[in-house]
């Protein structure tokens, strides 16, 4: 399960959606999340569909790297689902002794999953196209006002880029520790559902102290080399808007506006 993950890792490769200003695709991952509450019916959905398809096609991170990094999620998906398909009330179409299914229960089970695996896929296209540290920047760079009010964007900025840079690592670590056990003879594939997680704690364990020392060495590393936050610091690459990003934010007002067009007037 944890090889499956690839949430928050960068897919490196040259394409149009790389090279687009990530400020330009924060603004877009939020404009995205916002319209998928706004959809009620199968033709919202199919704008989406459309959207993220071309979204994908432009970017060139294959299909299946995106699909298998909706495995970690399947169990929470259809948890959601089966919530939404008992427990909603309307006209029942299947009745079977305590257990009902209603018309209502199924379509809401339907968009449900729909959403979350569409706000899985299109939040992991912003970390597939985009470095660490251009997500800092761009985090940054949209949170400047909020300096005015004293609040500390930089630091915040930081932690979060540090936080996405450890995502690949500890995956990474964690594989190292599944193999080491397995060659010791655990397995983490068969047995009863409980064995499997009383075997995963021999994973968790050593991952955690990984990761505590990891942040130990981390934080020495930044306090030798004098590091006292944002305040007087100077960017290498300075983010600055070209064509193609004004193009962009074109193309997402423009799916915004189709959105709010699908939503008010074809609601089914």
């Amino acid at each position: 399960m944890l090889r499956d993950i690839t949430i928050g890792q960068f897919y490196s490769v040259d394409s149009v959606i790389h090279r687009i200003d990530p400020r330009v695709k924060i603004v877009g991952v939020l404009m995205y999340l916002i319209s998928l509450f706004l959809f009620r019916g199968f033709v919202g959905y199919g704008v989406v569909t459309l959207f993220l398809a071309v979204l994908i096609a432009l970017s060139k991170v294959p299909f299946s790297y995106v699909i298998r990094g909706m495995k970690p999620i399947l169990f929470l998906l259809i948890i959601t689902a089966l919530f939404n398909l008992f427990g909603t009330r309307g006209d029942v179409a299947f009745q079977w002794k305590f257990i009902s299914i209603t018309w209502q229960g199924m379509r809401k089970a339907m968009f449900m999953a729909m959403r979350l695996i569409y706000l899985i896929i299109g939040s992991s296209m912003l970390t597939y196209t985009t470095t660490p540290n251009q997500l800092t920047d761009a985090i940054e760079k949209l949170l400047k006002p909020l300096e005015k009010i004293h609040v500390p964007v930089h630091d915040f900025a930081m932690m979060m880029s540090l936080a996405l840079r450890f995502i690949p690592i500890l995956l990474e670590e964690a594989n190292r520790i599944i193999n080491a056990q397995s060659a010791r003879g655990a397995d983490f594939e068969e047995g009863k559902i409980w064995h499997r997680m009383r075997a995963m704690v021999s994973i968790l364990v050593p991952l955690l102290v990984s990761a505590t020392r990891r942040a130990y060495d981390l934080a020495n590393a930044m306090e030798a080399r004098c590091y006292r936050g944002g305040e007087g610091r100077t960017k290498m690459k300075p983010l600055k808007y070209h064509r193609r990003d004004y193009l962009s934010y074109g193309v997402l007002l423009l799916y915004f506006a189709g959105v709010i067009v699908v939503t008010h007037f074809i609601p089914y």
